[in-house]
């Protein structure tokens, strides 16, 4: 089958939907060849995707819709410059305090790229006591070992271990998935190699003690920076992703 080059990605999704699985191919005159692959294609795995087969000669397969995409498990919190969450008594006042800028650190942009809130029981209680508001629109697992009787819609209480729970959870589509904190349930989740990503906005300012980023226990977890942004108000954010361990 051939079709001229200015024909619709849409509709060659349309045709990959129905059919069996095609490769697309340009030739030398701005032309696509639609032909069939061998009987037994020969498909690998994308080591970055973890899903997304490799790129054969023409068309990507995410461009045919062939693909989806692997949900990523990612920190977006703040910490202070010398690495504190929280105080001891959960106070955020230092962070709090401070004005908001347009954008919210990147902070708007990123809630539209998540669908799952992962967070622990005691950063659940805070973030009530804050005001946050948690409904049906996006889901919320909280990580407790004494789940309480009733639960908000859109909230769920699970007592799973991590890693079967991350891959089961990365199983279904969706969006990318936001663990929350606090520092137990994120050193928990680095522990058992949940994490993808951190993107840690760090304020400038020392409050000297509190709850750290992470439980402090030994561990050696490797980071690679993916970028640094800085922003008017001196807070500095710093994107790593974390590397695989053997």
């Amino acid at each position: 089958m051939i079709f001229g080059a200015d024909s619709s990605k849409e509709g060659l999704k349309s045709i990959a939907s129905h059919g069996a699985h095609l490769r697309l191919d340009r030739c030398r005159r701005g032309v696509l060849l639609l032909r069939r692959p061998p009987r037994r294609p020969q498909l690998k795995r994308d080591p970055l995707d973890g899903c997304a087969y490799r790129r054969a000669p023409g068309l990507l397969a995410t461009e045919i819709g062939l693909v989806t995409k692997r949900r990523k498990v990612i920190v977006h919190i703040a910490t202070s410059a010398d690495g504190y969450i929280a105080r001891s008594d959960g106070d955020l006042e230092w962070l709090t305090s401070r004005p908001a800028p347009k954008g919210f650190y990147g902070m708007n942009a990123f809630m539209g790229s998540v669908d799952t809130k992962l967070l622990g029981r005691k950063t659940y209680e805070v973030s009530l006591r804050m005001g946050a508001k948690f409904d049906s629109q996006s889901r919320s697992i909280v990580f407790s070992r004494h789940p309480p009787p009733d639960a908000p819609p859109g909230v769920e209480f699970v007592n799973d271990a991590i890693g079967p729970f991350v891959s089961r959870l990365r199983a279904r589509p969706g969006k990318d998935i936001w663990l929350m904190g606090g520092g137990e349930i994120i050193a928990s989740f680095l522990d058992a190699q949940a994490i993808d990503e951190f993107v840690i906005s760090v304020v400038p300012v020392f409050i000297g003690d509190g709850i750290p980023l992470i439980a402090r226990r030994h561990r050696h977890a490797p980071l690679e920076l993916h970028s640094i942004e800085r922003f008017e108000d001196g807070v500095v954010q710093l994107h790593y992703r974390v590397q695989k361990q053997p």
